[in-house]
């Protein structure tokens, strides 16, 4: 149950690209400029640059959970999906024998540029896998502090657009105005990645669309073992994972930065999918 409260000379191209964005990130360079893909049909990829930020909620946010506030700091750079995985790159991964030959359920809403729903945390792992030997760079789920350190983009508010959202901003329930939200739409399915306007990395779809699975393992609470460099909370044996961002059947509370969800490793649904983060040199 979900508890309310992520070639050889291509090879050496995609090398090269991406470490000219790791020199770049951080030096004011675009979005654009620091964005890359490691082949054709790969996931467009962002460089995120090292950082320190405040993670979770404070007591003064509206519809905030178990969202203690606490340092992090992300020491090295990393490489977060520009968009959430699409039916289209799922696709190419069930064809080549990856992803477990899960043919996800598009629930009649079509598939191509919207984000592959009804997968668990391990097809999103096993898609992960099928691109770290499709590319030979080593893609994983981002953990939990770098997929909020991501979202957030330098920001400190509720929302990466500042301490409201609006439907015109990305695809949450609007059907009922909250307390500082003004009622919008509600459009009751998935939307094609890219939307809705990115937040200040690059990033689009932080906010809504899909819910998207994290590598770390549930904790109702952020606790003194809450890893403070940026790498996931692990336990063996644990049951239950991490989700963020919010999806298209929730109201904003659960679009926010902060929040966060924690669903079975073996639970799929129309509002879940997930995004990947890559290594860099």
């Amino acid at each position: 149950m979900r508890v309310r409260t992520l070639v050889m000379c291509l090879a050496v191209v995609g090398l090269a690209v991406a470490t000219a964005a790791i020199f770049r990130a951080g030096t004011g360079a675009t979005a654009e400029e620091n964005a890359f893909s490691d082949c054709s049909g790969c996931p467009d990829m962002v460089v995120i640059p090292a950082g320190n930020f405040v993670m979770g909620s404070p007591a003064s946010e509206p519809y905030r959970g178990s969202e203690e506030q606490h340092k992090v700091a992300i020491k090295a750079p990393f490489a977060l999906g520009k968009y959430e995985v699409t039916f289209a790159q799922w696709d190419v991964c069930v064809a080549d024998g990856g992803c477990g030959g899960h043919k996800a359920d598009d629930f009649g809403w079509g598939r191509g540029k919207r984000p592959v729903i009804g997968v668990t945390w391990n097809d999103a792992k096993a898609y992960a896998a099928w691109l770290s030997r499709k590319t030979g760079k080593f893609y994983r789920l981002p953990s939990e502090a770098e997929w909020e350190y991501a979202a957030r983009a330098g920001t400190t508010t509720a929302f990466s657009f500042g301490p409201a959202i609006t439907t015109e901003q990305a695809n949450f329930d609007g059907s009922t105005g909250v307390a500082g939200v003004p009622a919008g739409a509600n459009r009751q399915k998935t939307l094609p990645v890219g939307s809705f306007p990115a937040n200040g990395f690059g990033l689009f779809d932080m906010h809504g669309n899909v819910w998207e699975w994290i590598e770390d393992c549930w904790s109702d609470e952020y606790s003194s073992d809450t890893p403070a460099d940026g790498s996931p909370y692990l336990k063996p044996g644990c049951g239950g994972h991490v989700m963020r961002g919010g999806s298209w059947e929730d109201y904003a509370g659960d679009v926010r930065s902060a929040a966060r969800v924690g669903s079975g490793g073996e639970e799929q649904s129309w509002s879940d999918g997930f995004r990947v983060a890559r290594a860099l040199p």
